[in-house]
């Protein structure tokens, strides 16, 4: 492969999930040349300390992403735009005169991911989020993702999207998100896709057929299409759609179906814990402790009322009152290691206990003591809100492959022409 290098600005970065599996796939290819995190509303910035501690090279922007100017971006020219952003309400508007084209909701980041790729036209964009992105909100089911994909067709791109849980795929946490990769309108990979149907696409040729491989057939039949409105005020007001789990999207026409992946044995929660020896006594549970995540995890049902005075009963299923060491590793949530139903509780030798940070950490495939820097709390905070690096490394690996293949193209296009 040529030395050409891949300039990546890495946008709302945490503890920096996205470089490390990018620098794991190909440390001399991917180049972070910016990367930005900064959490509002907080005096201390761990997760932006963290990743200042572990990364020496780019530029660290600790700073408001609203308030960084668009020259900053088209200095940088990147080529590829990475990030893990929140869901939030996408909504769009007219402006007030009506002349100044489209106004988003204030505060909601991905307009900051449109505003660095109107700046920068990199040739990649590599986007996370959670699953229910497809479907939010729930009162115009799709409406968000749609006004994402439209967004993409308006800047001249071309969209795939996959919801992988990590565990199908080899890992050690039943983790699902939501991945959208959108690639430049006429690149070489974009000709070289061309040769093939949505279906195949999807299924078998696309960016994440190749490291996420799934069967041929779809679930339950699960296969849609879809023309996404031109007038994206009209879509956000109106356009309701069922995305699927994996889809394709260019020029405004959508094909999402429901893929079943093709399984590989997962990580479980035993080959990712410390010894025993090494479990400081803070992390066991006391008697009261115990006794406590056996209610929150055991079935209920509670009388309620609303703020009008509208008495209903809420119910909640049982869950087993330990989890099960020989299987991965259930959602990490940012709440993990409090006293809350959703808190990972093992058994060992006879005692309960919490999961430790470092294991927390293991179950994102993060080195060890990633975080180790920061309080307890705060390290189970930033694993609660990190991605899985494995699944970003593959990824990583298939961008690679894929600019190996533009160079191809390119020096096929050069005998062309001289010939």
């Amino acid at each position: 492969m040529q030395n050409s290098k891949i300039n990546v600005i890495e946008l709302f970065a945490g503890v920096g999930g996205f470089r490390l599996g990018l620098e794991k796939a190909n440390p001399d290819l991917f180049k972070i040349v910016w990367g930005n995190q900064w959490e509002p509303a907080r005096k201390a910035q761990d997760a932006f300390d963290c990743y200042v501690e572990k990364f020496n090279n780019g530029i660290h922007s600790n700073e408001d992403i609203t308030k960084v100017s668009d020259e900053t971006f088209v200095d940088l020219e990147p080529n590829l735009v990475v990030g893990g952003f929140p869901c939030q309400d996408y909504s769009v508007a007219r402006t007030l005169s009506g002349e100044k084209g489209l106004q988003g909701k204030k505060g909601v980041l991905f307009w900051e991911i449109k505003r660095v790729i109107e700046n920068t036209q990199p040739k990649y964009v590599l986007l996370e989020n959670v699953d229910r992105l497809l479907k939010s909100p729930s009162s115009q089911r799709g409406r968000d993702f749609a006004v994402m994909l439209a967004t993409f067709r308006d800047l001249n791109y071309t969209v795939e999207w996959r919801v992988i849980n990590a565990a199908d795929y080899g890992f050690a946490q039943r983790r699902r998100r939501v991945f959208i990769f959108a690639y430049k309108n006429g690149i070489a990979f974009d000709q070289f896709q061309s040769k093939y149907s949505e279906d195949q696409i999807v299924f078998n040729e696309g960016f994440f057929a190749k490291p996420f491989p799934v069967e041929f057939e779809p679930y339950k039949d699960r296969i849609t299409s879809v023309a996404l409105p031109n007038d994206i005020v009209s879509l956000s007001d109106n356009f309701s759609f069922g995305f699927h789990t994996a889809g394709y999207m260019k020029e405004g026409q959508v094909f999402t179906t429901q893929v079943i992946p093709k399984e590989e044995k997962p990580v479980t929660l035993r080959n990712i814990l410390i010894a025993e020896t090494e479990v400081d006594e803070k992390f066991y549970l006391s008697e009261a402790t115990s006794e406590k995540f056996s209610y929150l995890r055991g079935p209920k049902k509670i009388e309620r009322k609303t703020a009008d005075g509208h008495v209903y009963q809420f119910s909640e299923g049982g869950m087993s009152p330990v989890d099960d060491l020989d299987k991965p590793g259930r959602t990490m949530l940012t709440s993990e290691g409090s006293t809350n139903r959703s808190t990972h509780i093992i058994e060992v030798n006879g005692r309960k206990r919490f999961l430790t940070p470092l294991e927390c950490e293991r179950l994102n495939g993060f080195d060890d003591n990633w975080t180790s820097s920061m309080s307890d709390r705060m390290r189970y905070f930033c694993m609660g809100n990190a991605l899985v690096v494995g699944l970003i490394e593959r990824l990583g690996l298939r961008i690679e492959e894929i600019e190996k293949t533009n160079i191809l193209t390119d020096v096929q296009l050069k005998l062309a022409l001289q010939s």
